[in-house]
């Protein structure tokens, strides 16, 4: 069983940054794969943003491409996403997620049991 506890999330004007933090409890962080999504409000689909296997390959949502960048300390037992260049669209609960069955994992909300609590980032124009 993995804890994941998000932190680092604000309100921005447009154009500004961010860096999310997820810390991860529990487990051997190495072993898992993580990833960032994000829903814009209760009920609605969560949507993928950026995914880093246990050896370091990384996927990001179209969206997001050249200006979030996820990373990894395993030695901390953390994950981050660095947000450049935020948009109002970027306006979301951000939650970080972990799992292990996926041999070749992706940003699909099915392919991950562990999930945060999640921190919102509200960036207004």
């Amino acid at each position: 069983q993995v804890q994941l506890v998000e932190s680092g999330g604000g309100s921005v004007q447009t154009g500004g940054s961010l860096r999310l933090s997820c810390t991860a409890s529990g487990t051997t962080f190495s072993r898992y794969y993580l990833a960032w999504f994000r829903q814009v409000m209760p009920g609605k689909e969560r949507e993928g943003v950026a995914l880093i296997e246990s050896g370091g390959s990384t996927e990001y949502a179209d969206s997001v491409k050249g200006r979030f960048t996820i990373s990894r300390d395993n030695a901390k037992n953390t994950l981050y996403l660095q947000m450049n260049d935020l948009r109002p669209e970027d306006t979301a609960m951000y939650f970080c997620a972990a799992d292990t069955r996926y041999y070749l994992p992706s940003l699909r909300v099915n392919e991950f049991n562990y999930w945060g609590q999640g921190t919102q980032v509200t960036v207004s124009s």
